[in-house]
């Protein structure tokens, strides 16, 4: 299988194929797979929100896999958290985040798979929820709910959403996701066949989620509900501010939309993938501007912003721009 280095990891070139499981093994309706990797701390409210809507071993499989964690004993903490409840594998060694994913997809034993990163949550009802999608829309690929950020203190900083008022399956969604991301891993759960059929998470460390979310919806209807039913924690130290540090997000992302726009009809892709970059390139300003905030580096700044320019130069991306020298004048 080919292979490219990206951002310290070596990331896949094609999507790695996720196995199937034996068609006469028993199999559990659930299975809650948590990727973690030096967020020890986090992992305890991430594993207590699932054990409490746990339905039971037979109805859901949960497993913390490990990317060799460096910051604490994390077989201990599953050992004391779970009681036995809980698998855990840790890797042999720290491989990166798209594997530690394809890690979990193959070892998911169960027909739905949810993939709750070790410093996330999901809130009260997120299962029974989710499972009532699947129920009413047996088509679907994969649902998903509303979910809002929160910090490290577990603060509500903002939400996102709701995309619609009721819930079900979303119209036109390919299109619509491929403008712009707009879910998060801790509250989509995917059908493993589906894994199965399309691959897994490859080709970037920033926005593979997105393009993965958008190559479900090229082949399924995909349902929501817009139940507020999962956080997403941002914190200093995680894989993704680190990769923001670095400067690496937004490169990344425009090679993400890159490969978007070929799940797209022909005649969208020019539209829609300029929408994305734009997108994502006030995004980018906004990052400019936090960027400069908590470092007072201002190379560091002027790098977001040349990178936000290389993705789009449409008029709304000037208008940011000029809001966010304005905002830095006066602050600072």
């Amino acid at each position: 299988m080919q292979v490219v280095e990206q951002v310290g990891v070596r990331a896949l070139a094609t999507p790695p194929q996720i196995a199937a499981r034996p068609p006469d093994a028993t199999r559990p309706l659930w299975s809650v797979m948590l990727p973690t990797y030096n967020c020890t701390p986090f992992l305890r409210e991430a594993l207590r929100s699932v054990l409490a809507q746990d339905p039971g071993p037979a109805l859901m499989q949960i497993e913390v896999v490990d990317d060799a964690s460096t910051d604490a004993d994390v077989a201990a903490l599953v050992a004391e958290l779970g009681g036995g409840r809980v698998q855990y594998y840790r890797q042999p060694a720290n491989v990166g985040s798209l594997r530690t994913f394809e890690t979990c997809l193959n070892r998911a034993q169960g027909h739905r798979v949810h993939l709750l990163h070790g410093d996330d949550r999901v809130l009260p009802g997120f299962y029974a929820e989710i499972g009532r999608l699947f129920d009413q829309h047996p088509e679907a690929g994969a649902a998903f709910s509303h979910y809002a950020s929160i910090d490290e203190a577990g603060r509500r900083t903002q939400e996102f959403g709701p995309l619609e008022p009721r819930a079900g399956v979303l119209q036109n969604w390919l299109l619509r996701l491929a403008e712009a991301q707009c879910l998060q891993y801790a509250g989509t759960v995917v059908r493993r066949e589906v894994y199965e059929q399309l691959g897994g998470f490859y080709g970037t460390d920033c926005s593979e989620d997105w393009e993965m979310w958008v190559r479900i919806a090229r082949h399924y209807p995909v349902a929501y509900t817009p139940a507020l039913l999962a956080e997403y924690r941002g914190r200093s130290g995680s894989i993704s501010e680190e990769k923001e540090r670095l400067g690496h997000v937004l490169p990344e992302t425009g090679r993400a939309i890159a490969r978007i726009e070929a799940h797209l009809p022909p005649e969208h892709r020019r539209r829609v993938g300029n929408a994305a970059r734009r997108w994502a390139a006030l995004l980018g300003i906004g990052g400019a501007y936090r960027v400069l905030r908590d470092t007072r580096s201002w190379p560091l700044a002027q790098q977001r912003i040349r990178q936000s320019l290389a993705l789009s130069r449409h008029p709304s991306v000037y208008r940011e721009l000029l809001r966010f020298y304005v905002k830095t004048l006066i602050r600072w």
